[in-house]
């Protein structure tokens, strides 16, 4: 008998492989159930299955399927439906387009050199949310980062 079944029927819907967790999860696999089961607590079924639809479905991400690329994923939707709570309930295509393009397993690669030293889930946050604020933020603002276009 499983443990989380909610968490594994979700990932068996969107085609994800659960793998033991002595076993380095390939493309498409992961061992991070317990992980969705903590999302679906808490923030219901319907969160956790956008999350790894948005992840399973991007040709990109289908690697970031993880416990920092899960949360981070999870993170990244909430902050979405804050700030741009319009295009997620009209336009969720331009959301899925977005993250899309974004190369989550590359950012994580980066954040492998902040291990021990600060939360890699938070930082891989903040390098998503960085190009979601370049691409449906204030134009304005780019004019003072200090960052070459």
């Amino acid at each position: 008998m499983s443990q989380h079944p909610d968490a594994e029927a979700i990932f068996e819907e969107f085609g994800v492989t659960i793998v033991p967790k002595n076993v380095v999860p390939a493309v498409g696999q992961t061992r991070a159930v317990a992980t969705l089961h903590r999302i679906i607590k808490r923030y219901g079924e319907d969160h956790a299955r956008f999350v790894i639809m948005v992840l399973a479905d991007a040709a990109n991400n289908k690697a970031a399927l993880d416990e920092t690329g899960i949360w981070a994923t999870s993170d990244i939707i909430l902050a979405f439906k804050k700030n741009f709570p319009d295009m997620m309930e009209n336009e969720v295509t331009r959301f899925m387009e977005f993250f899309d393009r974004v190369p989550v397993g590359m950012l994580q690669y980066w954040c492998f050199g902040l291990d021990g030293i600060t939360n890699k889930r938070a930082a891989l946050v903040g390098l998503i949310w960085e190009r979601a604020c370049r691409s449906f933020g204030d134009p304005q603002g780019q004019l003072f980062d200090g960052r070459a276009a």
